[in-house]
């Protein structure tokens, strides 16, 4: 009986000392000091807003933006969603093997005009089995604006093997 309650008396002397040694160097949460804000110097060539370029390094190659995709095998539907602001153009096509992703709706420009806009279904393939018509069907969607389809009267898109086309 004599051993827990001296066990008691000296935990609660050493709990409440705690209030005096918060403010102590003994306390390893006060060795840095609390913080603060210091205003930080820009330079006149320094543009906050532009990302800096990144250093090379031998672990680190400079990433290729350019979109690697394949044409899809045959479009199967073509489908112009007005929404307000624009549309929505969607289209569904089959692929020729499973493994399709990444599926994109890229502008042709060169088959493009002030009424027409081209569109190429593509999408990143890997090698696979051939699989049902269901497996192997994706879909990708772009929106345009009010302002993008002024003028437009005739929207395609083209795959490996067919082009569906939607007039106004």
């Amino acid at each position: 009986m004599n051993k827990p309650l001296s066990v008691l008396v000296l935990s609660a002397l050493v709990l409440t000392s705690c209030g005096s040694v918060r403010d102590s160097r003994a306390n390893p949460f006060n060795w840095f000091g609390n913080s603060r804000s210091e205003p930080v110097e820009a330079s006149a060539d320094v543009n906050p807003l532009i990302p800096r370029s990144r250093r090379a390094s031998i672990f680190r190659t400079k990433e290729d933006t350019t979109y690697r995709g394949r044409e899809v095998g045959e479009v199967t539907n073509l489908l112009i969603e007005r929404r307000p602001g624009g549309a929505i153009v969607r289209a569904t096509g089959v692929g020729d093997r499973q493994n399709l992703f990444d599926v994109k709706l890229v502008p042709v420009p060169e088959e493009s005009d002030e009424d027409t806009l081209t569109y190429a279904f593509k999408a990143l393939q890997t090698r696979g089995p051939v699989g049902t018509t269901a497996s192997r069907s994706v879909t990708a969607a772009v929106w345009l604006t009010d302002n993008q389809l002024a003028g437009i009267r005739e929207i395609r898109v083209k795959a490996a093997r067919n082009v569906q086309v939607s007039r106004r």
